[in-house]
């Protein structure tokens, strides 16, 4: 695994970009964690992560083009970069080799 390996919040975000595709910006990857892995986050601290993960150019970003009904301001897109992609690969792969052979050991856990 790479030096600068991901965090859980940043493998939900990463995730989150790949799922809605052009449509992910700030408030729709916050709505999406929300919906897909009943995690609760702030604004802030999506666009934290964000932030983190274009310093690293796992992720890249966008301006779109104003809209009405934000008041004239525009959105900023995020999409994920091959980097991301094989950063998010290889922490899924690790995720899955340390949970391999446990899920008996965790009984009727929740």
């Amino acid at each position: 695994m790479s030096r600068d390996s991901l965090g859980d919040f940043e493998q939900l975000v990463l995730l989150a970009i790949l799922h809605l595709g052009d449509e992910a910006y700030g408030i729709s990857v916050r709505d999406e964690i929300e919906d897909r892995a009943g995690r609760t986050a702030s604004l802030g601290a999506i666009y934290t992560a964000l932030d983190r993960l274009e310093q690293k150019k796992l992720v890249s970003s966008w301006t779109g083009g104003a809209t009405p009904e934000r008041g004239g301001r525009a959105k900023r897109f995020y999409k994920v970069e091959a980097a991301g992609q094989v950063a998010l690969k290889e922490s899924l792969a690790a995720t899955k080799r340390m949970a391999a052979g446990v899920e008996q050991r965790l009984g009727g856990a929740r």
